[in-house]
């Protein structure tokens, strides 16, 4: 019954998983373990010796019957228990005996069912959402980013990662991306159906009679602001043999006939011009619903638009704009530490105070995180279980013994210890019984 050190693999061996690898800490318990082992076979080696002693002078000495019974049954006890211990990591005294060296020899099915076990009992919602609940995630987040230095490290980091992003980006592919993704999107959708959407929400709760309203003002505006200019064009338009008091006149009732138009259709409600306005806007949705001339139309005018130069030139604009703003912000963050919140930091900060000040709102941010959490997880349980699983059975069957025995061996020479203890008191206690009997 030799005592196995198990040799540690050498930390610095890159082809053994970091898993496995020995730490300094393994290393201590290396040596807490050959020291109990050394123990347990000790106390069995002292037994031992007692029975013999015992057996040698029983027949002097009848009392040592007592003595030699419990060194008996403590040497049955111990070398079973180190038989049974051994016997998870490897084959006892090195003899291939069936159903021994049962962590080498069942790693993949232990590693299969620690990740089952895993799945089943930590990675559960219940689990998951309780501890998460307690935890006070969305607090916690908001405590921290209410902290300036935190917002602005946020926001300083945003800037530089959005800067460095869109400098490796190419403007030939950002045009590209605005091609396909965009502009080949608009020509897939019908122009005339979003069109006649667009025009049910403005007209919606009498909306564009408000609309009406404005543009009646505008064109009293316009009147009162050009009424010179109408006369003059009045004059330019009569016929020569026009007296100038006619034309004088005509412009008074032309003015004066419109500004009261005016007044009366914004005046009255139920004006028949607003009732004509109605219905034109009325049968102009309609037509662009149901009239194939009028979402004909609409498609042609939408295609003419997207084909036109401009419109490639107007988003190669804009994103040369956008990418200019975001590197000239960048810059000017990294340039000047000591500078005042900007918006985004202040964004920052005041989101994290306002939800430590508003309860209702730090119950919502949790439960939001709770949630979101929860589903990652619950999408995410069967594959970590798999990874355990795959990742176990990936490692050396001799290496993870090694590695498990020191995790737990310690404590397993307490069994041998108790084994020997608990052995010789129960064949103690037959001998007293027998001899009673």
């Amino acid at each position: 019954m030799t005592i196995n050190s198990s040799v540690p693999v050498p930390p610095d061996d890159a082809s053994v998983p970091m898993a496995l690898r020995i730490t300094p800490d393994d290393e201590v318990r290396r040596v807490r373990l050959v020291q109990m082992k050394r123990l347990a076979t000790a106390m069995l080696v002292v037994v031992a010796v007692v029975f013999v002693v015992a057996r040698y002078y029983e027949a002097q000495f009848p009392s040592l019957g007592y003595l030699r019974a419990f060194a008996e049954a403590a040497m049955v006890g111990g070398i079973a228990d180190w038989f049974a211990v051994t016997a998870l990591f490897r084959h006892p005294l090195g003899i291939p005996i069936p159903h021994t060296a049962i962590v080498p020899s069942r790693k993949d099915r232990i590693g299969t069912a620690l990740g089952n076990f895993v799945q089943r009992n930590f990675l559960t919602r219940e689990v998951v959402t309780t501890k998460l609940a307690a935890m006070k995630l969305g607090e916690r987040a908001a405590q921290w980013l209410a902290r300036p230095e935190n917002s602005r490290r946020i926001a300083r980091a945003a800037a530089h990662g959005i800067s460095g992003a869109v400098n490796v980006m190419r403007d030939e592919d950002v045009q590209e991306l605005v091609d396909r993704g965009i502009v080949s999107r608009l020509r897939r959708m019908q122009a005339a159906p979003l069109a006649a959407k667009t025009f049910e929400l403005l007209t919606a709760d009498g909306r564009h009679q408000a609309l009406l309203d404005d543009a009646l003002r505008l064109a009293a505006r316009f009147l009162d602001e050009n009424e010179v200019a109408i006369r003059e064009r009045i004059k330019q338009e009569s016929p020569w043999w026009v007296p100038g008091a006619v034309e004088n006149r005509l412009g008074d009732k032309i003015v004066s006939g419109v500004e009261a138009t005016l007044v009366a259709v914004a005046a009255d409600p139920a004006h028949p011009l607003r009732r004509r306005y109605d219905e034109a806007v009325e049968k102009f949705v309609a037509n662009l619903r149901e009239n194939p001339e009028t979402i004909a139309r609409a498609e042609q005018i939408k295609l003419d638009v997207l084909d036109h130069p401009g419109v490639a030139e107007f988003s190669r604009e804009v994103w040369g704009d956008v990418k200019v703003r975001i590197a000239n912000y960048a810059e000017k963050l990294a340039s000047d530490a000591e500078a005042e919140p900007d918006q985004l930091e202040k964004w920052l900060s005041g989101l994290g105070h306002k939800v430590l000040e508003d309860a209702a709102l730090a119950e919502k941010v949790n439960g939001w995180v709770v949630e979101l959490v929860t589903y990652s997880v619950e999408q995410a349980r069967e594959e970590v279980a798999k990874l355990i699983a795959t990742t176990v059975g990936a490692w050396d069957a001799n290496a993870t013994s090694r590695k498990i025995e020191l995790q737990i061996g310690r404590d397993l020479q307490f069994i041998r210890i108790n084994g020997t203890i608990v052995g010789g008191l129960v064949g103690l206690l037959l001998y007293i019984a027998g001899g009673l009997l």
